[in-house]
């Protein structure tokens, strides 16, 4: 989900007329929304201590706790090729000696061989410590083809503004007198040696109502910023404007894109005389990456012929002379297919498919006469498959696989050849008495919602249920293993399947398991299909005597947290808990917090009252009605989230206790929307999860 940021106004402080009535009283606790506020802050930190209180001198506390730190912190975890560029493999690691994190990079041949040389670029804590800095590492844009000079993103306590410095990978130290960006929430690629594209905060008028940047320039080396030449700029409605270099063996391909909103974009490729060409593609298209100076795209709606969800080609060159160019079809998929990424190596295209929510990957080639053909690699079932990295020069690619009983394991993945295990992690759990299974619930309107179950063997029905779901923005959610989901608050699944209870990952519709359709099922004014999709699995639960109403934990973050909220206040008959993540609540207000202007895409504009009829109708914060049985929710939350205000969550809580209700609130001081940059500030969620849960449902007669 991307977000921003929009500052805190007076004029915001009250609610817009809905239609056809008068104005609405003003919010009574708009002053949460100040992020810093003294009053705000003393609150928070009341909450805090009291959830501490509570749930710390809970059974087994101080034991989940360890656990999960111990899991979160083991050194032995696969080093993930987070990027292979002029022959090195790089990696961003954590681990308990270096909790905030090493860059690193090791040669390619010595990683794929399984025996990896590392060499620290950056200590993150250590820099930190010698600046006086909360930094985060947020990434690095390194220039092709030498790979040597990079500008590295650091965040000063997790958000997603960052500043932005030149650093040398061949001396592993940042460039004295390089190019420099104070924090923002800046956007750059390289133009050249010594020039960048700049996408960031130019003062006055230059940035988006998402909080992003609407400008871009090309920044000489050696000049000051101020004096940076225009390559084009998007208008105030826009959610953001910048570049991505495509890099195709020796050669790069520069691309503007201009987002209009969250799902729409116009591309264009920039010419060497710095002339925007537009794509021929529809302005709801992905360019993905490049491959002998062809576009690979998906489509996320029909277009000339070809499906939504479709991979398609076309020649980037004919683009740049201003001919028509062929579109070609590279992959196609079935009804029961979702295309989730792709990447190109030197000389195939890689698709990572869903079927049926289990990962695939499928390697693509072009004949001479345009045709694209291809061969699945052999993966395990009901597994998620991550496409980790692939390089212009080689064929080789990284991907890993896992499961939810499986650990994972990095393979090395050549065409023609059995993919060949590069690190296999051993089990961090006995699973021998677990289960996964595959089931489908059928939903109010009559739609397939498929879902996993995960159990001890030994299962005596009806026990407590803790489903996990998330339903917006074309993001599936995919079975990997249960200790591996910090999102998904940690080993808190695997201690609940362990104690003799049930964990479920719904696949409920506004996500991506079944590709452009799924999500667009859930838009707008169609987002109660996604909640009908969430109760369909939990009452397929009761029915199948897997557990009873009232005896369900709801837990979903981010958008996923205003699902938990909005079925917390839907169906308090049928959940008995709620984990309630970095949620939005105030349906009302989201416009106008931070970024949510980004995701009016995705949930309509509140302002609108047409719009707001239907947004109105689920809205949590407005839904709360005195008198009702909700259950006692888990909420939590970062005061540094800069994507989802903090206000959303404070609010909520707020509001539960203008009515006396209970709640259990946390927020982290630092984090960002992760809720957590540190594997401790982790552990201590996982904990206080997994104490809530065993506090307010009704506990397994298996225990």
């Amino acid at each position: 989900m991307r977000v921003g940021k929009a500052g805190w106004s007076v004029a915001a402080s009250l609610l817009l007329a809905v239609q056809g009535q008068a104005q609405a009283p003003a919010d009574p606790h708009l002053d949460l929304e100040q992020i810093d506020g003294a009053k705000a802050m003393a609150t928070v930190k009341a909450w805090n201590a009291r959830t501490i209180a509570a749930l710390e001198k809970q059974p087994h506390f101080a034991e989940y706790q360890s656990r999960a730190l111990a899991f979160l912190s083991d050194t032995q975890k696969i080093a993930q090729p987070d990027r292979v560029q002029g022959g090195l493999v790089l990696n961003f690691w954590q681990d308990a000696d270096h909790p905030r994190g090493l860059w690193r990079a090791s040669p390619i041949a010595a990683f794929a061989a399984g025996k990896p040389e590392w060499r620290t670029l950056i200590d993150v804590g250590a820099l930190g410590k010698a600046e006086g800095k909360a930094w985060v590492f947020k990434g690095a844009t390194c220039l092709s083809p030498a790979y040597v000079k990079c500008m590295v993103a650091l965040s000063n306590g997790g958000g997603d503004a960052v500043v932005e410095r030149e650093f040398d990978m061949t001396k592993a130290a940042f460039v004295d007198g390089g190019f420099t960006l104070p924090e923002a929430k800046s956007d750059v690629s390289w133009a050249g040696p010594d020039a960048l594209y700049v996408a960031t905060d130019f003062g006055a008028g230059s940035m988006t109502d998402s909080g992003y940047a609407r400008i871009v320039k090309r920044w000489k080396r050696g000049t000051p910023l101020a004096s940076a030449s225009l390559v084009s700029q998007g208008v105030k409605s826009d959610v953001s404007v910048g570049t991505t270099i495509i890099v195709d063996g020796d050669r790069t391909w520069p691309v503007l894109v201009r987002g209009v909103d969250f799902y729409h974009r116009k591309l264009s490729h920039i010419a060497p005389d710095g002339r925007l060409m537009p794509t021929p593609l529809p302005d709801d298209a992905d360019i993905n990456d490049v491959i002998g100076g062809r576009a690979i795209a998906t489509l996320k709606s029909d277009w000339q012929g070809h499906k939504a969800g479709s991979v398609v080609a076309y020649s980037i060159p004919d683009v740049l002379a201003g001919k028509i160019p062929a579109i070609e079809t590279v992959f196609e998929p079935n009804a029961h297919q979702a295309v989730e990424s792709v990447g190109s190596s030197r000389s195939l295209v890689w698709v990572k498919l869903l079927d049926d929510v289990s990962g695939r990957l499928v390697a693509l080639k072009r004949s001479d006469a345009g045709k694209w053909s291809g061969q699945a690699v052999a993966l395990a079932d009901k597994s998620t498959v991550h496409l980790d990295a692939t390089a212009p020069d080689s064929d080789m690619v990284f991907a890993t696989v896992e499961g939810m009983l499986t650990p994972p394991t990095l393979y090395r993945v050549t065409p023609g050849e059995a993919p060949v295990a590069v690190q296999s992690l051993p089990a961090k759990f006995d699973a021998s008495n677990m289960v996964v299974e595959q089931h489908f619930a059928t939903s109010k309107d009559g739609t397939r919602v498929p879902y996993f179950l995960v159990h001890r063997k030994d299962l005596k029905g009806p026990v407590p249920a803790y489903m996990h779901a998330y339903g917006g923005f074309e993001l599936a959610q995919t079975p990997s293993y249960l200790i591996n989901e910090p999102y998904r608050s940690g080993p808190a699944a695997l201690y609940w399947v362990e104690e003799g209870n049930a964990y479920v990952l719904a696949n409920i519709r506004g996500g991506g398991e079944y590709g452009p359709a799924w999500h667009d099922a859930a838009l707008r004014e169609k987002r109660q299909n996604a909640y009908d999709d969430l109760y369909a699995v939990a009452e397929d639960l009761v029915k199948a005597g897997i557990t009873q109403k009232g005896r369900i934990a709801v837990s979903g973050r981010s958008n996923g947290g205003l699902m938990a909220s909005v079925a917390m206040t839907q169906r308090p008959d049928l959940f008995g808990a709620a984990v309630i993540g970095s949620p939005l609540t105030d349906m009302k207000r989201f416009s106008h917090m931070l970024a949510g202007a980004s995701w009016m895409g995705e949930y309509g504009n509140p302002d609108v009252p047409a719009d707001w009829a239907f947004i109105s109708k689920y809205s949590p914060y407005q839904n709360l009605k005195s008198g009702v049985h909700y259950p006692t929710p888990f909420i939590y939350t970062s005061t540094r989230d800069d994507r989802v205000h903090p206000g959303h969550a404070r609010k909520f809580a707020a509001r539960l206790e203008d009515m006396k209700d209970p709640f259990f609130y946390y927020e982290a001081i630092e984090g960002g929307h992760a809720a957590g940059v540190e594997p401790k500030e982790d552990a201590l969620r996982a904990a206080l999860v997994t104490t809530y849960l065993n506090l307010e449902l009704p506990q397994s007669p298996a225990k």
